[in-house]
């Protein structure tokens, strides 16, 4: 019946009009009314087919509704109000020279307020324009009344008067309290730029010191309680660029750019800026938020940003604290790098923080220990590393520490006049490496041998340098006969096929010199004795060889 009278509609329409249909059948019969006359019905359908196809044909999509709103209302209000606090901005930022220097200040400060009363007053109706003005307000009120320490011919007030610190500190308190009231992002960080301003231009060390720490904690409070992670990728660079610009000697206004004598504490502070930053990205994560682009982008950020800081307050603070300075930062990173590890598992933050630690470590041991027992040192290190690699179950870690030890070892053969036997214990650290990786191999995952053959093909590099240098040139061969039967020996040991392998291999290098030095540098007699003893050695190596395959062939044949 339906549909007769709904032929050409489209088809879910009609299924819908078939249901309602059915719907007030059962509503009629259950409350005993009489049915609707025929002509009434049918009037009824057809208008609302007609009503649903209208709607259908005048409503524009969703989609384009909403992109047309997005640019006419957001976008332009976003645009508008940057481009008219810019330009009320760079007025206040003109001398004029023929007017009171009170006077623009006013004005600014006017237009402030305006833009913030119509920001309060509007919060209900136009909520996203009136957060425009509220941060444009915050903006153009604090360069009003930085205008009267700066900007003009003449000043108002003068900065290094206790009274004008507490006016602009009071403006910054204000403007980080709305916003935190106002939970704004924009206006957070708006607030913590003018507190960033407020301390370089104050430039009392304390001030510097205590004033950034409070402006970063407050930030990550904001950064983990309102879930805001690109938040910290403004603070981070802003927070240590005020620091540095600082540091630097604030070069505006004829003062020459140069390293500015600091207190020691100035490297501690720095220290702490790293802390809050890098607990804000810990906080946040341990909340269920995860690894993220902007979790690493901080990391990466803290990392570079704060330990060039600290190397630059360091410098500042006083040369003979350097190595003392290194020496915390190697503990601040390794401690962070150990407290995301233990807290998620991190792979990313911990390989960062405790590569940045390893650094600061052997900067320390650079400066406190003299040359070449730093050699030793930093060897030990290599192991350090390995340790806490084996801990952190990170590949990374290890990877880096291999290109970290070659880049020792070819320092120490760069640097060092005569061979003193330190680089014997290159090699040894190379074995243990080798042998900790081999005994870790599961915690690490590790799927190929490639480290450990790493490992193992620089012991077998620096044992024979080692002894090339130690000994008289006519007990060289000998001696790398003696490595090759160590090798032997620690196949025994460990069984390993690797250390056999390696005396093979040493065996050969050492014939090979016999031939290409030996014949034309050694004396007689200790060229004879030479030869002797390498080919008696080779001899031996072959004959037990060979009794291992007869012994392995007659196990193979009592199988059958």
């Amino acid at each position: 019946m339906i549909d007769e009278r709904l032929h050409g509609v489209d088809p879910a329409l009609r299924e819908v009009l078939q249901r309602v249909e059915q719907r007030l059948a059962r509503l009629e019969a259950h409350l005993d009314l009489a049915p609707m006359g025929r002509d009434v019905h049918d009037a009824a359908l057809a208008a609302g087919a007609a009503s649903a196809e209208v709607a259908a044909v005048a409503v524009p999509p969703p989609a384009e509704r909403d992109y047309e709103f997005e640019v006419g209302q957001n976008w332009m209000a976003s645009v508008g109000i940057l481009v008219l606090t810019c330009g009320v901005g760079f007025a206040l930022l003109l001398p004029y020279g023929s007017l009171p220097p009170w006077l623009p200040s006013l004005i600014g400060g006017v237009v402030a307020l305006t833009l913030l009363s119509l920001g309060f007053r509007f919060h209900r109706e136009f909520s996203l324009v009136a957060g425009y003005f509220r941060g444009a307000g915050m903006a153009l009120f604090y360069c009003s009344v930085l205008r009267l320490f700066f900007f003009g011919e003449q000043h108002v007030m003068s900065i290094d008067g206790l009274a004008s610190r507490v006016v602009l500190l009071a403006v910054v308190a204000a403007n980080v309290a709305g916003a935190l009231y106002r939970r704004s992002v924009w206006m957070t960080a708006t607030a913590l730029l003018t507190g960033f301003v407020t301390v370089v231009v104050i430039g009392e060390p304390w001030v510097v010191f205590i004033g950034t720490a409070l402006l970063l904690g407050a930030g990550a409070w904001e950064v983990v309680t309102q879930g805001w992670p690109w938040l910290q990728l403004f603070l981070i660079p802003a927070g240590y660029l005020a620091h540095l610009l600082w540091l630097v000697n604030r070069p505006w206004q004829g003062r020459t750019l140069e390293i500015v004598a600091t207190p020691a504490a100035g490297v501690f502070a720095v220290l702490a800026f790293v802390v809050i930053n890098a607990m804000a990205s810990h906080r946040r994560r341990t909340r269920g938020e995860g690894e993220d682009a902007a979790s690493v982008i901080a990391v990466l950020l803290n990392c570079g940003a704060g330990y060039a800081l600290v190397v630059l307050a360091s410098l500042g603070a006083a040369p003979g604290l350097l190595g003392a300075a290194h020496a915390a930062a190697a503990v601040v990173f390794l401690g962070l790098a150990m407290a995301f590890w233990q807290s998620e598992a991190s792979q990313i933050s911990t390989f960062f923080y405790a590569m940045t630690g390893y650094v600061a470590l052997s900067v320390a041991l650079a400066r406190m220990i003299e040359m070449p027992n730093l050699f030793i040192w930093m060897s030990g290190e290599s192991l350090l590393v390995v340790a806490t690699a084996l801990w952190f179950r990170s590949k990374l870690i290890v990877l880096g520490n291999f290109f970290i030890y070659v880049g020792i070892v070819a320092a120490y053969m760069i640097v060092a006049q005569s061979e003193s036997g330190i680089s014997i214990g290159f090699g040894i650290v190379a074995l243990l490496t080798a042998r900790i990786l081999r005994w870790q191999a599961a915690r690490l995952d590790l799927k190929t041998e490639l480290m450990r053959n790493a490992y193992l093909a620089s012991a077998f590099i620096i044992f024979p340098y080692s002894l090339y240098h130690l000994v008289a040139r006519a007990y060289v061969s000998v001696s790398w006969v003696a490595i090759a039967l160590a090798y032997y020996l620690m196949n025994l040991v460990v069984r390993s096929p690797k250390y056999r392998w390696m005396g093979h291999l040493t065996l050969l290098l050492t014939a090979l010199y016999m031939v290409v030095v030996g014949i034309f540098q050694l004396a007689p007699a200790y060229r004879v004795a030479s030869f002797l003893v390498l080919g008696t050695v080779l001899l031996v190596v072959s004959l037990v060889f060979t009794m291992l395959r007869a012994r392995r062939r007659e196990s193979l044949e009592d199988a059958r």
